[in-house]
């Protein structure tokens, strides 16, 4: 496994690390001398005179104008980010769900057809499975982690290979880089969602990835008061037509207080996913040696088949665990009922611990009858380890499954 801490570029004569990064990247100089970068919360900019402003509107002058299209604070969040996923910008939206939806119609047209894994956050399945059918494109859901079957299902009006890895909630691992030069070789573009591993332990641009989304909901925010996203890629006449072509052109713009509060929670994004993971690996280690659970899904665990890949292509193993009761889907009911500390909720990444049922909660779009073929059931069960004493945590889900296996 690599150090999170490796260096990367910040300026040309200068090297910063990640944790550096998450504090310094893209710093604005502000008049007063703010030690904190301000909020600008204002939805219009004002112009001197109409020469300025023909200036501006006839691109001789690089200003801001409404904040729909640009503000110094989202765009602040926007660099820092990008930076720290190798990017050279980014486009910060609304949700998560706004990003990855527009980042999908920048990149498609009708009769186009879309390649992606059958695991997949819910409302990202059902965007693709049903929403933009209605446009004319299509989606394919397969298991990716097999590269011959990739290849096998490119077509020739493929347009975007699209993964989350580790996957939601199955935590399956997928080759970024060979995926990559499959498509590359025909064309086609990669769309990787980080939202799981973050920049953190993970960063898709440098292993041949086109576009890395987030949900920064999650653990780009820290605290679960947020709600937002954010796409990065190297390209920047790409990232310059999904800003002005469809973030702009669809609304989906993330507020500047948002943007400012996710700001503050990168300052702090290198040390929280080194509790999250090492919080995340005494929970894995627990559930494989209890008698209720049927199978842990850690990739830090040597009999995940995705295990290897992870080392290689991850600095660390993520903060999300996935597991399987014994019995039936009433298991994995009475266990979330039995938990007093683990707050049964959606989302994940925060400093408090949560945990779903994914199948009766986030994944509902999925076809219950063929959950199997997505790689999870209706016993999974997903925590997100958040920032609590793992023993703590580790009494709390023991006396739980007792309750339920006594």
């Amino acid at each position: 496994m690599g150090k999170i801490s490796e260096v990367i570029p910040l300026h040309e004569e200068r090297k910063y690390r990640f944790d550096t990064l998450s504090i310094h990247a893209a710093e604005q100089e502000d008049q007063n001398q703010a030690l904190n970068s301000p909020i600008y919360m204002t939805s219009t900019f004002t112009f001197r005179d109409l020469q300025q402003a023909e200036d501006t509107f006839s691109f001789k002058r690089r200003a801001y104008v409404y904040t729909r299209g640009g503000n110094p604070t989202v765009n602040l969040f926007e660099q820092r980010l990008s930076t720290l996923e190798g990017g050279v910008d980014g486009v910060a939206f609304s949700s998560g769900m706004a990003a990855i939806s527009s980042v999908v119609m920048s990149l498609t047209k009708s009769g186009d057809h879309v390649l992606a894994h059958r695991n997949l956050y819910g409302s990202t399945f059902g965007f693709l499975n049903n929403l933009l059918e209605n446009y004319g494109v299509r989606t394919d859901f397969i298991d990716m982690t097999d590269l011959n079957r990739v290849e096998e299902s490119i077509l020739p009006d493929t347009r975007i290979l699209y993964l989350e890895t580790p996957t939601n909630p199955s935590l399956e691992i997928i080759d970024i880089a060979g995926i990559s030069r499959m498509a590359h070789e025909r064309g086609i573009k990669v769309v990787v969602d980080n939202t799981f591993a973050t920049p953190v332990l993970q960063r898709p641009l440098e292993l041949g990835a086109d576009v890395v989304l987030h949900s920064v909901t999650k653990y780009i925010s820290g605290h679960g008061d947020v709600v937002g996203g954010v796409a990065t890629s190297r390209d920047f006449d790409y990232v310059q037509r999904l800003k002005f072509s469809y973030m702009c052109e669809l609304g989906g713009v993330m507020s500047p207080f948002n943007a400012w509060l996710l700001i503050r929670g990168m300052k702090t994004l290198g040390l929280r996913m080194e509790r999250h993971c090492s919080n995340a690996s005494k929970i894995a280690r627990f559930l494989k040696n209890h008698r209720g659970v049927e199978k842990v899904l850690y990739p830090e665990l040597e009999e995940h088949p995705g295990h290897e890949l992870a080392k290689q292509q991850m600095k660390g193993f993520g903060g999300i665990v996935s597991f399987e009761l014994k019995g039936d889907r009433s298991m994995a009911e009475e266990f979330v009922k039995h938990l007093s500390l683990i707050k049964l909720a959606v989302s994940l990444g925060d400093a408090e611990s949560l945990v779903e049922v994914p199948a009766m909660m986030t994944h509902r779009d999925y076809p219950e009858e063929k959950l199997h073929r997505f790689g999870f059931s209706g016993r999974t069960v997903r925590i997100s380890a958040g920032l609590e004493h793992p023993e703590d945590l580790i009494q709390d889900i023991g006396e739980s499954l007792d309750s339920v296996y006594e």
